[in-house]
């Protein structure tokens, strides 16, 4: 966001990265239909961690193993996105 002129460019970049990424997880479809190489995507794809966590949540038979990957997912966004915008908020001022 630091670096993109307007909100608009924002919002358009987010979701060229969050449409694919949705898509191809599990929210709509089971993996188990999916041909193999689609499967592989999806059983990596942070926002199919995601779903199942909360959906696991949601029915009361979350394990430890699906919400770990999901923390961890978003540990390791924050330890990668979150110095790379300070340095550059602090290099904008």
């Amino acid at each position: 966001g630091m670096k993109m002129q307007t909100p608009e460019t924002v919002m358009q970049m987010s979701m060229t990265v969050l449409f694919p990424l949705t898509f191809a997880s599990n929210i709509f479809v089971s993996p188990d239909t999916m041909p193999g190489w689609l499967k592989a995507f999806v059983d990596v794809n942070p926002i199919s961690w995601l779903v199942t966590s909360v959906r696991g949540l949601m029915h009361g038979e979350a394990s430890g193993t699906d919400i770990g990957k999901t923390l961890l997912a978003c540990a390791v966004l924050v330890a990668v996105f979150a110095p790379l915008t300070m340095r550059a908020y602090r290099n904008k001022a």
